[in-house]
């Protein structure tokens, strides 16, 4: 493997795998979110600014073949006011017509190839749809945490046609960097929040945790399973009853371990799932039948934040109640603020899952923790402990 620090691009080719699947506007098609377009811009310009020209190749959407709406070209404008340069679009990614394109690319140029999912042989990772983008590149980078995890033709095979030259970029070396030291360093405590609506969805990664970490907070919806597991009482929260048992296995598991598991005493709870509802503070083993918990409550905001402001190492995923409406966000805001207190006092913080990353760009904190994935699926899984296509490709 290749390092992109050291390699030299003078005078070639780099066909760098981004992750440009951006939030779009379904009438206009302009951009609402550019975050991802930017996390890969050091990468871009440290290929042109080292004499390289660079070919872009990314996923849009999940197309049924070519599609209007989730074609790349609605981006290149953008994309161009980023670099600060023209950028040529190809409208295809293979054939005779974009090779015609990128074989004439001199140093200082980029091109962006077109929605490599208007093939199906992207998905599928079919050996000779990923020769044929390789013709356009005499490097590989893979900069793109978001689909480390699919064993697509642009992710994962293409890496085989080049043997000696791929390579990470600074986003992806930085996606692996961050949560190997969430799951490496032995600087502690090391404090992980887990949110979200199910317990189902993060059984193997807060089973993981429970051998690495000293604190575990749960909030979200899946914090009333827990509570009933307990034999709480949660009205018409949110809750898995094929999943209790879990629940009081994660309980008994986190004792036996020493980890401090943390779940909310108290909630906020409404008499419909609307920001406009009813709402009182209740313990959490008692509420109400016809209400539900939507979020946590003054005591486990205040719990929660004295254990995360006394860590050192921090991994946030999923938020602690439906912050989307703002009745509901107070618990999800203060755990925000709490890391933000941590990290300002030198913890280290990794931020990554979907929820958690719209909320800490929601309050404008994302550049007040130390990490925030760009990758909420490949995170997870890379936490989880599975080996991610995307990155063994390029190690092997």
């Amino acid at each position: 493997m290749a390092s992109i620090e050291t390699y030299d691009f003078q005078n070639k080719k780099a066909l760098v795998r981004v992750d440009f699947n951006v939030p779009l506007d379904k009438e206009t098609f302009e951009i609402t979110d550019d975050t991802r377009m930017r996390a890969a811009l050091p990468t871009i310009n440290h290929i042109l600014n080292n004499g390289g020209a660079v070919v872009l190749m990314s996923h849009l959407g999940r197309p049924n073949g070519p599609e209007e709406k989730f074609s790349l070209k609605h981006i290149v404008a953008h994309l161009s006011t980023l670099l600060n340069k023209e950028v040529k679009f190809v409208s295809d990614c293979i054939g005779a017509e974009a090779e015609a394109v990128t074989a004439n690319l001199q140093a200082g140029e980029v091109a962006l190839l077109e929605n490599l999912r208007f093939y199906k042989h992207e998905t599928t990772g079919t050996e000779s749809f990923a020769e044929q983008l390789a013709a356009h590149g005499d490097v590989y980078v893979n900069d793109a945490f978001g689909t480390a995890h699919r064993a697509h033709a642009s992710t994962a095979i293409i890496a085989k046609f080049f043997p000696n030259d791929k390579m990470f970029g600074f986003l992806l070396a930085g996606e692996i960097e961050s949560v190997e030291k969430v799951l490496n360093s032995t600087e502690k405590p090391l404090t992980a929040i887990v949110g979200g609506a199910k317990v189902s969805s993060k059984i193997t990664i807060i089973e993981r945790l429970l051998d690495k970490v000293d604190n575990l907070i749960i909030g979200g919806g899946m914090a009333y399973t827990f509570v009933k597991a307990q034999g709480g009482e949660v009205g018409n929260s949110l809750i898995e009853d094929d999943y209790l048992d879990t629940a009081r296995n994660i309980i008994s598991e986190a004792k036996n371990k020493g980890v401090n598991i943390c779940i909310p005493t108290d909630t906020i709870i409404a008499d419909a799932f609307d920001n406009n509802a009813n709402t009182q503070d209740v313990d959490i083993n008692a509420i109400p039948a016809g209400w539900m918990g939507l979020d946590i409550a003054k005591n486990s905001m205040e719990e929660f934040a004295k254990v995360i402001e006394a860590s050192k190492l921090i991994l946030w995923n999923g938020p602690m109640g439906v912050f989307e409406m703002e009745n509901f966000q107070a618990g999800t805001v203060a755990v925000a603020n709490a890391i933000v207190k941590a990290t300002e006092n030198g913890a280290f913080s990794l931020v990554g899952g979907g929820d958690s990353v719209a909320a800490v760009n929601k309050f404008n904190l994302a550049d007040k923790v130390s990490y925030v994935s760009t990758g909420g699926g490949a995170m997870l899984e890379y936490l989880e402990g599975k080996v991610l296509p995307g990155i063994a490709a390029i190690n092997n």
